[in-house]
């Protein structure tokens, strides 16, 4: 193949060519060239490609299906159409990661051992120990987390309820416990709520909240921002973060120190450690309930967002009356200690 033009969108469109003609040589040329020009690409060069390189990566074998859907995600971070690729790039992590299961599984039936990390070189033992697909299936899984991840930093995807996010997430879970290795970035992206009823309990005032929250992709994200809307908005004591710490916590780069105002406790009385995601939060009547204790013990951590390009939310949209508060402190069980 002859390349016309060393620019960027003139490499996809060899790459796209090459594909379709199932010219595996042009194919490998093609995908070089986006590499040495994607530097000097423009936003609108990345915004065109994402969805075309998107549609190829059914045709493309294991190996370079997950580093154009590295690609990919590199697009969508430029503004790519995030929907358009994301069910592709979900479709691919979920092969990836039911091969990798059968790895997992192939690998403890044939003498176990510790497992080879999936950023470790893929050598013919262990193809010959495994098999090539559930082999290539657990080598790409990082390339997969990456993709996966930019596309669920859109919240456009993560409220899709038709693009297996389900499915992939019971999958990484099944891998996560086989291996030992936790896919931590993926698993908590997956797990990300979106408009997601939240009531809060003060239980030093007796005071109850409704809130809803979105795009919050850790509990020290949440931690921050319950703090900036209640104590910050007068509601409870308390010394409230900065505007820079809430401002790191939704969307602005960067990040700050922070120090903990609470104790996030569950109904059931156990901690909601800060380490966690909003999802560990306990259901109660239909909803997930939050109670705020004293904090224990000193906190301080950096105020951020454990994903830098999801856009976090906190939105307050009542206060609860008296009788309601209460009826909600009835269902959640005493402080402990």
């Amino acid at each position: 193949m002859i390349f016309r033009r060393k620019t960027f969108p003139g490499a996809v469109s060899d790459f796209e060519k090459a594909v379709r003609a199932q010219d595996a040589q042009g194919a490998e040329r093609a995908y070089v060239q986006i590499h040495r020009t994607a530097g000097k690409a423009g936003d609108g060069d990345y915004q065109e490609a994402g969805p075309r390189l998107a549609a190829l990566l059914r045709q493309l074998p294991p190996l370079p299906r997950a580093s154009v859907a590295v690609v990919v995600g590199a697009c969508v971070e430029r503004g790519a159409d995030a929907p358009a690729c994301a069910p592709e790039v979900f479709a691919g992590a979920r092969e990836a990661f039911t091969a990798a299961a059968e790895f997992c599984t192939r690998w403890a039936e044939s003498g176990g051992g510790e497992l080879p990390e999936p950023d470790d070189e893929l050598t013919e033992a262990i193809v010959e120990r495994t098999g090539q697909e559930p082999a290539l299936g657990w080598f790409t899984l990082e390339q997969w987390e990456m993709a996966c991840v930019a596309m669920l930093n859109a919240g456009a995807v993560r409220r899709a309820a038709d693009d297996g996010k389900a499915e992939l997430l019971a999958l990484v879970e099944r891998v996560a416990e086989a291996s030992g290795h936790a896919f931590k970035c993926l698993t908590y992206a997956l797990r990300v709520l979106d408009d997601e009823p939240l009531v809060v309990l003060h239980r030093g005032t007796g005071t109850g909240y409704a809130l809803r929250m979105s795009g919050i992709g850790d509990n020290y994200q949440l931690h921050t921002l319950l703090a900036g809307v209640l104590i910050g908005g007068a509601h409870v004591p308390g010394e409230a973060p900065s505007a820079r710490e809430i401002a790191v916590s939704r969307n602005a780069a960067g990040q700050v120190p922070s120090n903990g105002a609470f104790n996030l406790v569950g109904a059931d009385g156990e901690w909601i450690f800060n380490e966690g995601s909003p999802s560990d939060i306990h259901i109660v009547d239909g909803v997930r309930l939050l109670v705020l204790d004293p904090p224990p013990y000193r906190r301080a951590w950096t105020a951020g967002r454990f994903f830098p390009g999801m856009h976090g939310d906190l939105v307050l949209e009542r206060v609860l009356d008296g009788e309601e508060a209460a009826g909600w402190f009835d269902k959640v069980a005493p402080a402990k200690g």
